[in-house]
């Protein structure tokens, strides 16, 4: 872990140029790697020595970005994936087989929540999913003799809910089971969810941390604090025949579920980012730290001017105080949540498009946290299959608007909504 504060290693950590080196880091895009003796490429492939040998596994572009996260993150090692939903899958599947079972909350983003209601069950994998604000009493509850994972948001995609990480992973540790947390909307630059106890975070790297909206990525990181020795990980803590009867916790200490996760389901699933992604990735984090405060400081801007306005019904943002969520955002995100929002346009779905149309500033778009302001009107697009009566099930009503605040002027900003709320 570095040394340096959370603000100097998004800008330094992972990468040290030596004397006459480049001082960006390069894009090394190749697949694979030159050595001169066989010896010492057979140690690598029987994980006694480091080292890059093919790309799949491991770049050293690649390497960079691991390492900046882990430090931001402080935990011990990063695996760096295609996507924020192969970073979740790996999560999962590095502890898990048919016959396991997990809890997550149950207002996750609705690719992760598919993954763990419709297709990971077709692997023998059930999930039972919880409210965010579940009592401990019925949390605890839930577990099963094979329950292993427990998985949640810091900050849900796209509800805006704040789960009590200390509780959950009070609970999953007292039924010996690691606590995972997406921390893609909060970022470490504003939840630092190790220091209350969860075990595993996850990333889709696409949004803040990128911040431009032109690379796809996820990544893992593990904190190393999880005793994977208690028995019901035996992935971990018994021979491995695929590596010649390594014991991952043996070799590998606190970098264990990290070091599983990269040689053997990397190895095996293939879901490897390509080193430009990871190069566009790395000058992303260089001013994450820059971004998510001015993201923070125009929603919350955005978030005030919204609420007094008389064409809007309500305004979800956990940072107002008012919010149901906001002692949970002074608990673990005092100083901002995300640029995120949502609210409700008077006037129902129609109204909600109408005003969404006349956005100038704001692009409608599908994708959400970048520099960019964007829009989306849910119940018009990702939920359009649904009724009214389907859509408030699912706690979103057809007058909702998510509204990802960019890094423009704010005042820009409000304009723009102003001109199109006379509009409707």
């Amino acid at each position: 872990m570095s040394q340096y504060k959370i603000n100097t290693n998004c800008v330094q950590a992972g990468y040290n140029p030596e004397n006459g080196q480049p001082r960006v880091t390069p894009i090394v895009q190749s697949t694979t790697y030159r050595y001169t003796s066989g010896e010492e490429v057979g140690k690598l492939f029987d994980l006694e020595k480091d080292g890059f040998f093919y790309t799949r596994l491991g770049n050293p572009t690649s390497d960079v970005v691991e390492k900046r996260i882990a430090a931001l993150e402080g935990g011990v090692g990063a695996l760096f994936t295609s996507s924020g939903q192969a970073a979740s899958t790996l999560s999962i599947l590095n502890i898990c087989q048919a016959g396991d079972h997990i809890i997550a909350g149950n207002a996750i983003y609705g690719g992760t929540f598919n993954l763990f209601g419709v297709t990971l069950p077709k692997l023998g994998i059930e999930t039972t999913f919880v409210a965010t604000d579940i009592e401990e009493a019925e949390l605890e509850a839930q577990f099963k003799e094979n329950t292993k994972a427990v998985f949640i948001e810091s900050l849900t995609n796209p509800a805006l809910e704040i789960p009590d990480i200390e509780m959950f992973a009070k609970v999953a540790h007292a039924h010996g089971v690691p606590l995972i947390v997406d921390n893609t909307f909060a970022t470490p630059i504003n939840c630092r969810p190790f220091e209350f106890g969860a075990d595993i975070v996850v990333h889709s790297t696409s949004k803040y941390l990128d911040g431009h909206a032109v690379a796809l990525g996820g990544i893992i990181v593990d904190s190393g604090n999880f005793d994977w020795n208690n028995g019901k990980y035996p992935g971990l803590s018994t021979p491995d025949p695929s590596y010649h009867g390594i014991v991952y916790t043996d070799t590998f200490g606190p970098a264990a579920y990290i070091t599983k996760a990269r040689v053997q389901l990397m190895r095996d699933l293939g879901v490897t980012p390509g080193p430009n992604n990871a190069f566009l990735l790395s000058i992303g984090l260089e001013t994450l730290h820059l971004r998510v405060e001015r993201h923070c400081e125009n929603a919350t801007k955005v978030a005030e001017y919204l609420s007094h306005h008389d064409k809007i019904e309500w305004v979800n943002y956990p940072s107002m105080k008012g919010n149901k969520y906001y002692p949970m955002a002074q608990k673990y995100m005092p100083n901002g949540t995300c640029g995120v929002i949502s609210f409700g346009v008077k006037g129902g779905r129609e109204a909600a498009m109408n005003f969404m149309d006349h956005l100038k500033l704001a692009a409608i778009v599908v994708h959400v946290a970048d520099a960019k302001t964007g829009v989306l009107h849910p119940a018009s697009t990702t939920h359009r299959q649904l009724t009214d009566e389907q859509l408030k099930e699912a706690g979103i009503g057809p007058e909702l608007i998510r509204f990802s605040v960019g890094i423009e002027d704010v005042k820009d900003i409000i304009a723009d909504i102003e001109q199109a709320l006379e509009q409707i």
